[in-house]
């Protein structure tokens, strides 16, 4: 997750991307030649899966709506690193970024053949070994990704950006993800997207950019929108300080039916460490409500889907403030 430690989920890239393009420049190796290895036969010999056994900073619930936290089971989770869970409305295909070994910079990532997207999907209430996804055709680092129906919206750095890192779409077909494309100089460029999330009716994007709230941790964060009309994206609008706090606001996830905005937010009210989750409820003038704090201690990238059931990010830390590792974590709705 972004902001934390160093795994390459979404965003925290802004300090690493030019080492990572300067990589792909110097090395001109396609993804294609990488040999082909699985998740877990990267990830370093000795490493020890942590869990909520051992947590020092266990994810903290603040709404009985829900049930307590518990990370999802093998395969999905490993003494690796996954992280920035995407939960389809059914519940049943579950992508997230990987990584073995979060201690190892961006510009190693790049090169070690499974970090990246994954997939998995539930069959029989079980979750399938999961698949890698490939979103490129040489060197590049992929993520923050939104899927809606056959579209994905992704984050890249990759040569040829307007930006260090550059929004993509890529599209379904024939049992694949292809023919992905950059999204533009406007978005890119100059309304400067960071991770976002689009309506169901796809005319409405909610997504994290600097702003003039937000604190310094992440990026001085804000969440903004933007509407799609007349085939262009609206200049966009900051979400303003009832949303939008003294502290960094990001990571937006809006519910099918348009009426939950959720969102990291550096800084817990309880006072607990790391980022926390906070949901807000569409007012009857069609404003945001004021947030409030769902699940917090290190716990980041909210995701649903239609029965309501969260997903997270939980990311663990030893007691000298070292990330240890990432699993994705499930709160199922009552």
């Amino acid at each position: 997750m972004n902001g934390l430690g160093r795994s390459a989920g979404g965003f925290k890239w802004l300090a690493l991307c030019v080492v990572v393009v300067a990589v792909t420049t110097m090395c001109g190796t396609p993804a294609a030649e990488t040999p082909v290895v699985s998740r877990l036969e990267t990830i370093p010999t000795g490493a020890v899966k942590a869990g909520p056994e051992t947590d020092l900073y266990p994810p903290m619930l603040h709404d009985d709506a829900w049930e307590q936290p518990v990370p999802l089971p093998a395969p999905i989770n490993s003494a690796g690193g996954e992280d920035s869970p995407f939960i389809m409305p059914d519940g049943d295909t579950l992508y997230f970024f990987f990584t073995p070994d979060v201690s190892v910079p961006a510009e190693q990532q790049v090169l070690d053949g499974v970090t990246g997207l994954w997939v998995s999907h539930k069959v029989d209430g079980a979750w399938t070994e999961p698949e890698r996804i490939i979103l490129n055709d040489d060197l590049s680092l992929d993520g923050c990704y939104f899927v809606q129906d056959d579209v994905m919206w992704f984050c890249s750095v990759r040569e040829g950006n307007y930006r260090e890192i550059d929004f993509y779409v890529a599209y379904y077909r024939e049992g694949e993800w292809t023919d992905w494309e950059n999204v533009g100089e406007q978005l890119n460029a100059d309304y400067g997207i960071g991770e976002l999330h689009i309506s169901a009716d796809g005319n409405t994007m909610y997504f994290h950019a600097p702003g003039g709230y937000g604190g310094s941790y992440l990026g001085g964060l804000d969440l903004w929108v933007t509407e799609w009309v007349d085939g262009d994206w609206s200049q966009p609008v900051n979400l303003g300080p009832l949303v939008n706090s003294e502290y960094d606001d990001g990571w937006p996830y809006l519910s099918p039916d348009g009426t939950e905005l959720w969102f990291l937010r550096s800084h817990s009210m309880y006072g607990d460490p790391g980022p926390a989750l906070y949901r807000s409820l569409l007012q009857p003038d069609g404003s945001w409500g004021e947030p409030v704090e769902i699940v917090s201690s290190f716990a980041g990238e909210p995701s649903l889907d239609a029965a309501g059931n969260l997903y997270f990010v939980h990311h663990y830390f030893d007691a000298d403030g070292t990330m240890i590792e990432a699993d994705i974590y499930v709160a199922y709705r009552k």
